[in-house]
């Protein structure tokens, strides 16, 4: 991947603290200018998977991973929303991986049984008087995509439908909806307006936190969709007068002004696209929404890209860590300070589900973590990396964690890899290229495993899915573990 320099013109303009992008999560409609994805069609990336890297940040709180398996629900059973609404349960929902933050609605990743990933990135609308329903939905958005949907488009309408319903109580959100096959981006507007468009297979997508859908056409079912009046209120609103602005352009008539220009949406969008496509932008350049890379792109590469610091550019003011912490110099970056974890949907069609579909996971900041892959096949997870054992509980206890869930101990991996970090931090120049060093030795092997042992797995599947799902589950395990025990090695 190519590295690219801006102008040093600029740097005045866009040098800010990541204080200043540091707003607070718990206000649901004041939503953070941090967390980060990039979309890969399958025909852009190297192995034929479509890919959706993300990395999470907020406050330190806690990150579970819990494994939710398929199940049935009785007659007349209802979900209720955090906002006190409720919609019908479905008599059965599909299995899936679940990455949870308590306490939070809008920071969880989820694969389920059929291949689809879903996770997000705040994006503020200019709305201030939303629409409505029952208090509106925003944490089960995911969720029940996660629950129900067969493919990426099925939980686009899945979650369309909750949206035009219940409207979205929060300021704005685009979320990436992927799976083997596609991806797709769903911009939701505060209140009942939304609008969704496809990544092109050839193609790839970078979101910062703001809209980047531009011109749309509903008519075009196969790349669009949306609310049918999606023009015309924002028409109604004085956010877009066709005579003066041209062509409808959704990220300009409903993003909230300020975060199309805002600094760490900008140097975040620039360096995404500038890494993973190998062209080079400039800071004032219109940035596109999905753009053809001049290579194709690997897990490997969207590693880098989730644990960037503007390395080898003229933002990199620690010069490669030489002269210090990039946490303490080089404002808002791709890696924050504050992310909570690293994760990469690797999706393939061309295997079973349960075999083709994983999340390669980061715990904690990836620029000093390993990323580690858990399949959609597992059946169960590492004590030692959720805090309740019953998954039912922890959705009990989502939106009301008791304090202590938040106490730092030892028995939770969370809790060591922010240790790890902690230590790496009091010398971060020293420590950090090290740490990296030895992580990438363990990832290095996990991929150049990967193919030998998914053979074998294939072979173990076509006589018994169940034996194949516990090979899996051993390995992801395995795997998870190593990288925990490493962690609490060196954080001592």
């Amino acid at each position: 991947m190519n590295t690219t320099f801006i102008r040093f013109s600029l740097l005045a303009i866009i040098l800010l603290s990541a204080a200043e992008c540091n707003i607070s999560a718990q206000n649901e409609t004041d939503i953070k200018l941090d967390c980060y994805s990039v979309v890969v069609g399958r025909n852009a990336s190297a192995d034929g998977s479509v890919l959706f890297a993300h990395n999470e940040d907020t406050g330190i709180k806690l990150v579970n991973k819990y494994k939710v398996p398929r199940r049935k629900h009785p007659a007349g059973a209802k979900i209720t929303f955090e906002n006190g609404g409720k919609t019908p349960q479905v008599a059965e929902t599909f299995g899936y991986l679940w990455i949870n933050m308590p306490g939070i609605s809008v920071c969880d990743t989820y694969l389920n049984e059929h291949g689809v990933a879903i996770g997000s990135d705040g994006c503020p609308s200019k709305e201030s008087k939303p629409e409505l329903t029952d208090g509106g939905i925003v944490f089960w958005l995911r969720r029940i995509v996660a629950e129900r949907a067969l493919c990426a488009k099925d939980g686009v309408k899945i979650a369309g439908k909750l949206i035009d319903e219940f409207g979205y109580a929060s300021s704005g959100r685009t979320y990436i909806i992927a799976d083997p096959q596609e991806a797709w981006m769903l911009a939701v507007v505060h209140g009942k307006h939304w609008v969704a468009q496809r990544v092109p297979d050839d193609n790839i997508a970078v979101i910062p936190n703001y809209y980047t859908i531009g011109e749309i056409d509903l008519s075009d079912t196969i790349n669009f969709m949306g609310s049918p009046d999606i023009i015309k209120y924002a028409t109604e609103q004085g956010w877009y007068d066709e005579e003066k602005d041209g062509n409808f352009h959704f990220a300009r008539a409903y993003t909230k002004p300020g975060s199309l220009k805002h600094p760490s949406n900008i140097r975040r969008m620039w360096r995404g696209l500038s890494l993973v496509s190998g062209n080079e932008f400039d800071l004032d350049d219109e940035f596109p929404f999905t753009i053809k890379p001049k290579a194709k792109v690997s897990v490997q590469d969207l590693m880098q890209v989730l644990r960037d610091h503007h390395e080898g550019t003229d933002l990199d003011k620690s010069k490669k860590y030489t002269l210090g912490s990039p946490y303490d110099m080089n404002g808002p970056m791709i890696c924050a300070r504050n992310t909570q974890y690293g994760v990469i949907s690797q999706l393939r069609s061309w295997m079973p589900d349960e075999i083709g579909s994983l999340l390669w996971l980061a715990a904690y900041r990836p620029d000093v973590q390993a990323f580690s892959p858990w399949y959609s096949g597992v059946t169960e997870i590492p004590e030692v990396y959720y805090y309740y054992a019953d998954y039912q509980m922890a959705i009990k206890q989502q939106f009301s964690p008791p304090e202590e869930t938040f106490d730092r101990s030892n028995k939770h991996a969370f809790w060591t890899f922010v240790s790890l970090v902690n230590k790496i931090d009091e010398n971060y120049s020293e420590s950090a290229q090290q740490v990296k060093n030895q992580w990438n030795k363990r990832e290095e092997k996990m991929l150049s495993n990967q193919g030998n042992f998914e053979t074998k797995v294939l072979r173990v599947y076509k006589q018994n899915p169940d034996n194949a799902k516990k090979l899996l589950t051993k390995y992801s395990s395995k795997n998870a573990m190593r990288i925990y025990k490493d962690a609490a090695k060196w954080s001592k």
